[in-house]
């Protein structure tokens, strides 16, 4: 006979898988040249990633959440995916005072986005806007973090 989970054991799996799901994502995202497979995965982990928050998390983790899926659509060419998510995350990051990595990174993502969906002036002018608010991190490994993922993003 199965044992049932308490409400904090299954509050807790939802946590972690959130977390696993947003780390295999990210370093998927960074392969520079992913199979099939891997892009499936990365956009399945990704997705996870958002139910899972979607379970236990607070705004600002769903936020991220929406970031993660519009960094992700954008590198896989779903230029107006990407755009929805990317738009979402940076409204609410905007308005709530993010760390300044979180803000750079929010700017990069909707940049890529918006290249993934032609839209050239968005991709301008957050791509500037992400670049001001990179070199503007204070902590250095929160900025070397940054860097490695804005070298990513295509240029306008």
């Amino acid at each position: 006979m199965p044992t049932e989970l308490s409400p904090e054991e299954i509050a807790r799996s939802h946590r972690w898988h959130a977390i696993e799901c947003n780390n295999i994502a990210w370093r998927l995202s960074e392969l520079p040249d992913r199979t099939p497979p891997q892009d499936a995965d990365m956009l399945n982990a990704a997705h996870a990633s958002a139910f899972h928050w979607g379970k236990v998390g607070t705004e600002l983790n769903f936020a991220r959440a929406k970031m993660l899926l519009g960094h992700i659509h954008a590198a896989l060419g779903h230029g107006q995916l990407a755009l929805d998510y990317a738009h979402g995350s940076c409204r609410y990051l905007v308005d709530h005072d993010p760390p300044d990595w979180e803000l750079a990174f929010a700017h990069a993502v909707l940049a890529h986005a918006a290249f993934a969906a032609g839209e050239t002036g968005l991709q301008r002018e957050n791509y500037a806007r992400a670049e001001e608010l990179g070199e503007a991190i204070a902590d250095p490994e929160d900025k070397d973090i940054f860097f490695k993922t804005f070298k990513l993003i295509p240029k306008p």
